[in-house]
């Protein structure tokens, strides 16, 4: 009967080899992943959050250019949901396809109570609210040029 070191020795071979095999195509897709990711601009991020609250029927969509305006972030992007459960849901969905697409993990707030959820994309803002909600900030009154406030 053979010995255990023996029959040990073929199989750690077979493993080193295995995973060495098995590495390189991990190592060109991590390379893949980081030149993908330096890709990533803002613009990138824009179409991408548009495309996505679309997708999941947003209303009344409005995006603004922040840049020259403000430091925290070239974009800011406004939408409606007409429920708590669709504010929340097309939330979940957009920081669940940026991940996934762009490899951007998202900072969220307010999406357990689905009035207002505010995705922070680092680059781009957004806003999903409900309508009552919206209409009560007027959120994009503050943003959008030659909008001036009656006083």
């Amino acid at each position: 009967m053979p010995c255990a070191e023996a029959l040990s020795a073929p199989t750690q071979e077979d493993n080193e080899l295995s995973l060495s095999h098995s590495a390189a195509p991990a190592a060109t897709s991590g390379a893949n992943a980081m030149q993908a990711l330096t890709n990533v601009n803002s613009e990138t991020i824009l179409a991408a959050v548009l495309q996505s609250l679309d997708d999941d029927k947003g209303e009344d969509i409005v995006q603004i250019n922040l840049r020259g305006k403000s430091e925290m972030g070239d974009y800011m992007v406004i939408a409606s949901g007409r429920s708590t459960r669709q504010v929340s849901a097309m939330a979940e969905k957009l920081t669940d396809r940026l991940k996934q697409d762009l490899g951007i993990i998202s900072k969220t707030e307010g999406k357990d109570t689905g009035d207002w959820v505010l995705v922070d994309t680092g680059d781009v803002i957004v806003h999903i609210f409900r309508p009552e909600v919206r209409e009560f900030y007027q959120l994009e009154k503050m943003w959008q040029p030659g909008k001036v406030a009656a006083g």
